[in-house]
């Protein structure tokens, strides 16, 4: 396994990794410049903007539409289902899996974190951090300005309210809204 390969699947698993690792940088540059080409496209140029984000993702389904703008850390980690909508603004820190289901339709300005940092400000400042993976299922609605943290699974056949951040697992059939986000109805 070459330096590079190692300190990606330190990341990708969980461990704790140097964030500041120059493959990780040079990683990082590679997607802002995709994501800056796909920004930068006109609204008509949906082939172009397609073929970028099958370059950038780690897989989708046929029919997907994410507007612009966009950012990702690596884009890679990111796999969305079959009828995927992402709304203005989705903001996804991919240094671990984002799996989203069929359905999934997500407001604007929605953020999806997967990095992780030290509490203690001694050991954060060394640029340490590791990851947890997010998994959304299928038919779920994730309205605006929602915030979904490190880790979270949120379930099949979920409404996520608008303006809520979600800091734990959500189940199936179930509508959360708030800060922290709790299920108030089961769907």
């Amino acid at each position: 396994m070459t330096e590079e390969e190692k300190i990606w699947a330190e990341m990708v698993s969980g461990e704790i990794y140097d964030a500041t690792h120059p493959a990780l940088l040079r990683r990082l540059e590679a997607t802002r410049e995709k994501i800056w080409e796909f920004n930068n496209l006109r609204p008509s140029q949906v082939a172009e903007q397609k073929a970028i984000l099958h370059e950038l993702l780690g897989g989708h389904g046929k029919w997907f539409q994410i507007n612009q703008p966009f950012r990702c850390d690596y884009g890679s980690n990111i796999y969305i289902g079959e009828g995927f909508f992402a709304n203005f603004n989705l903001t996804i820190l991919d240094e671990a899996e984002v799996r989203m289901g069929d359905n999934v339709f997500i407001g604007p300005n929605v953020s999806i974190y997967t990095a992780c940092h030290p509490l203690d400000a001694e050991t954060r400042n060394k640029a340490v951090e590791w990851s947890e993976p997010v998994r959304i299922g299928n038919n779920v609605w994730i309205g605006g300005s929602v915030t979904i943290l490190p880790g979270v699974t949120i379930g099949d056949n979920v409404v996520i309210g608008a303006g809520s951040v979600v800091t734990r697992d959500i189940a199936s059939d179930s509508l959360a809204v708030g800060n922290p986000a709790r299920i108030i109805k089961k769907l």
